[in-house]
């Protein structure tokens, strides 16, 4: 039996809730397997796309004040959280399975002088042309950059996770044999001061945060399903090559050689590093091979 974090992309869970909704299916039977094997599982999901969306549409509404962004963090856990347990709920149901899914609304605790609050770096909400990017920026005054290819975003501080705020009570619910769904959009970032937490505008990197809780509640496998099978050299290009089971010392070659998109890819990179350099495992892979990625053979895997 293993304790495995599946780390879910809010890429990969579509661009409406709708969709997301039809998504999340696919990787509820996967997840009801791990189960069913005995393992423990705690998922963890991104949510670039949504936060972005709740954000923006909040501040072109002349009808209601601006969201904060820890509070727009705290709606998408909640309703992505919702689609999780209702998709895995439903699964397991459907195997006469009976066995407590719960979702925690989880604080993750940043470094208020982390240098990411001066340099944003994590792409979130829709994809825009290049001219709508420059009208946003105008506009409401965002960070606009291009995204690996596929057109462009806004960009907001990503501090790194230091510790979760709610790791104990995570322990206790896997303890318990139950099934955790947290760290939503890699958590809601908070700083501490004094002896109180209050919530910061920004992104905490859910890959980053899910490497972090894996190694808060002694995971043995790391798991990261996104949009594409594979971690590649030279993505989008005519030489792209897939790399399957590779070695740390190689990625760390392959990141001097600025192969990795610093918003999207390298992020993945490094958590599954960190993650593995404890004799772990990782994995990165698409969320249609899910299944295999969880047996360790689909998608890149790094030992350490």
């Amino acid at each position: 039996m293993s304790r495995i974090v599946v780390s879910l992309g809010g890429n990969a869970l579509g661009k409406n809730p709708q969709e997301q909704k039809e998504l999340l299916k696919q990787v509820a039977t996967p997840i009801v397997e791990l189960i069913k094997e005995g393992h423990e599982v705690v998922i963890a999901h991104g949510n670039g796309p949504q936060v972005g969306m709740i954000n923006l549409s909040f501040s072109e509404s002349s009808s209601t004040p601006d969201m904060p962004f820890p509070e727009c963090g705290a709606m998408s856990q909640g309703y992505i959280g919702y689609h999780l347990q209702n998709a895995i709920g439903n699964e397991l149901s459907k195997q006469n399975i009976d066995k407590v899914i719960a979702s925690i609304v989880t604080q993750v605790i940043v470094d208020e002088n982390d240098p990411a609050f001066t340099r944003p770096t994590k792409p979130i909400g829709s994809f825009y042309t290049k001219e709508e990017a420059e009208q946003l920026a105008d506009k409401m005054g965002y960070d606009m950059v291009e995204d690996s290819g596929r057109g462009y975003r806004r960009v907001v501080p990503s501090p790194l996770p230091i510790d979760v705020k709610e790791k104990a009570v995570i322990k206790s619910l896997l303890d318990a044999h139950h099934i955790v769904i947290t760290v939503g959009g890699g958590g809601i970032p908070v700083v501490v001061k004094g002896h109180t937490l209050e919530g910061v505008a920004a992104v905490i990197d859910k890959d980053n945060a899910s490497a972090k809780l894996a190694e808060l509640i002694d995971a043995d496998i790391l798991v990261i399903l996104t949009a594409v099978d594979n971690v590649f050299i030279n993505f989008g290009k005519p030489n792209a090559e897939a790399l399957g089971e590779i070695s740390i010392k190689r990625l760390e070659q392959l990141i001097e050689e600025k192969h990795f998109a610093e918003g999207s890819m390298l992020p993945k990179i490094n958590a599954t590093m960190a993650f593995a350099m404890n004799n772990k495992i990782s994995v990165i892979a698409s969320l249609n091979n899910a299944k295999e990625a969880f047996n360790l053979k689909a998608g890149t895997i790094i030992r350490g």
